[in-house]
C-alpha cells in the first residue's frame, strides 16, 4: 500500500525564487491544457489525455522556458488536470449541478510532483536533490519506511515549504485483540464509544479561533494589495495552519489509539456534504471537516493494520432519544456497533453507569488508554 511521509524543506533565497518560478510555470501549463480541452469540447471534437499530452511539446516550441522544469513535473501537471476532469465528471453523475473547470490564477498552483524519477533524498546529509531544482535542506523527524515512489514540492499559503514522500510499504497486521467498538460522533462531544469513553470536542481550537477572527476583521479593514494587507494575510494564512496542525495531531493520535486497541471499529457512514448548513460558523466547519478526516484516517490506518472500519447506515441510531438525554450518543455508539459487528448483541445498555469523559489534551498526551472505567459499560 502507499502511504505519505511530511516533512519541511528549506529552500535558500535563490532555490525559492526558482520553485515559485517553476510553480508559475506549472500554472500556466494547466490553464492552456484546460484551454485545449474547453475548445475541443465546444467544437464537438473528442480530446483524451494522451492528446494534451503530446502537446506539452509543441508548448515548449511556444514557451521554452517550460524547459527549464523537470519533464515528468509538467506530465503530473497534465495527469492532476485530467484527474480533476474526472472529478467533476463524477460530481455531475452524483446530481450536482457542476460547471466548467476553472483556470488556475495567482498562487493557487501549489505543488509540483516529482513522481518516479527526478529526486533523490540524501539522508546522511540531510538535503533533498530535485532535477531541474538543486539541493534542499530538510528536516525529517522518523526513519522512512518501504520503497519510495514519488516526492511532491508544496508551497503554503503563509510562504513555507514541505516535501512529501510517498512510499510503498508492506502490510504489518498487529496482533488480534479480539475487541469490537461502536463510535458515534456528535456536536457535544467529539465522539463517543461503546467503552463509554465521551473525548470532548478539542478547545484548544478556540485561542486560535478567536485569532483568525480577529485577523480576518483586520484584513477587510486593509487596502486589497497593500503592505499592510499582505503582511496581515500572512498572519492569517499562519493562524490557519496552526489550527489545521492541532487539529491533524488530535485526529491522528486519536485513530491511533483505536486502531492499536481494536480489532474492529464500527462507524457512522458520514455523508458530510450532507450535512453542509446555511450559517455555519468556522467551528461548526471544523468539526464537520474533523469527522470526515478522522474516519478516513481509520480507515487508513486499519488496512495497513489488518483491522477492519465498518461504516454502518446511521438510520435509525438515534431513533427515541431525546437531545438532553446524556445517554443519547452513548446508545448511539451502541446501535452502531450493533449493526457492524453483526454479533447481535443488544443495541441498549444494559445498565447505566457514569461515562468517562477523556480531554483533548489526553488524546495528544497519549493518554486515552490509561482512561478506563474499573467496571466497563456493557453495550
Amino acid at each position: 500500500m502507499l502511504i505519505s511521509y511530511k516533512f519541511r524543506i528549506y529552500p535558500s533565497k535563490t532555490t525559492e525564487a526558482r520553485l515559485n518560478e517553476q510553480l508559475e510555470l506549472c500554472r500556466w501549463l494547466y490553464n492552456k491544457l484546460l484551454e485545449e480541452v474547453n475548445k475541443a469540447r465546444k467544437e464537438g471534437r473528442k480530446i483524451t489525455r494522451k492528446d494534451t499530452q503530446a502537446l506539452i511539446v509543441e508548448l515548449k516550441q511556444e514557451k521554452p522556458e517550460l524547459r527549464n522544469v523537470y519533464s515528468k513535473v509538467l506530465q503530473m501537471v497534465n495527469y492532476q488536470l485530467w484527474a480533476n476532469i474526472k472529478a467533476l465528471s463524477q460530481l455531475k453523475k452524483n446530481g450536482k449541478k457542476v460547471g466548467w473547470l476553472r483556470y488556475k490564477t495567482g498562487n493557487s498552483f501549489k505543488t509540483l510532483n516529482f513522481n518516479q524519477s527526478g529526486f533523490k533524498i540524501d539522508f546522511e546529509r540531510g538535503k533533498l536533490v530535485l532535477s531541474k531544482v538543486g539541493e534542499i535542506p530538510i528536516k525529517i523527524h522518523r526513519p522512512l519506511e518501504g520503497v519510495i515512489k514519488g516526492v511532491i514540492i508544496k508551497r503554503t499559503k503563509s510562504g513555507k515549504w514541505y516535501g512529501i514522500v510517498q512510499a510503498e510499504v508492506e502490510q504489518k497486521p498487529l496482533p488480534p485483540t479480539g475487541k469490537v467498538i461502536g463510535i458515534d460522533v456528535g456536536v457535544r462531544y467529539f465522539l463517543t464509544d461503546t467503552d463509554g469513553r465521551q473525548v470532548e470536542n478539542p478547545h484548544f481550537y478556540e485561542k486560535t479561533l478567536k485569532r483568525i477572527k480577529k485577523l480576518q476583521k483586520d484584513l477587510s479593514r486593509k487596502q486589497k494589495g497593500s503592505k499592510n494587507w499582505e503582511k496581515t494575510r500572512m498572519k492569517l494564512a499562519k493562524a490557519y495552519e496552526k489550527l489545521v496542525n492541532q487539529r491533524n495531531d488530535f485526529l491522528h493520535k486519536l485513530s491511533r489509539f483505536y486502531i492499536d486497541n481494536y480489532d474492529v471499529i464500527a462507524v457512522e457512514d458520514l455523508r458530510i456534504q450532507n450535512m453542509v448548513r446555511v450559517g455555519r460558523t468556522l467551528a461548526q466547519r471544523i468539526l464537520d471537516a474533523s469527522w470526515g478526516k478522522f474516519v478516513r484516517l481509520l480507515s487508513y490506518k486499519a488496512e495497513r493494520a489488518g483491522r477492519r472500519v465498518v461504516k454502518v447506515n446511521p438510520r435509525g441510531t438515534s431513533e427515541g432519544l431525546t437531545m438532553d438525554d446524556p445517554y443519547r450518543d452513548y446508545i448511539s455508539a451502541c446501535r452502531i456497533k450493533n449493526g457492524g459487528s453483526g454479533s447481535g448483541r443488544p443495541s441498549e445498555p444494559v445498565e447505566r453507569r457514569p461515562l468517562l469523559l477523556v480531554t483533548a489534551k489526553a488524546v495528544i498526551e497519549g493518554q486515552v488508554s490509561s482512561m478506563k472505567q474499573e467496571a466497563p459499560l456493557k453495550g
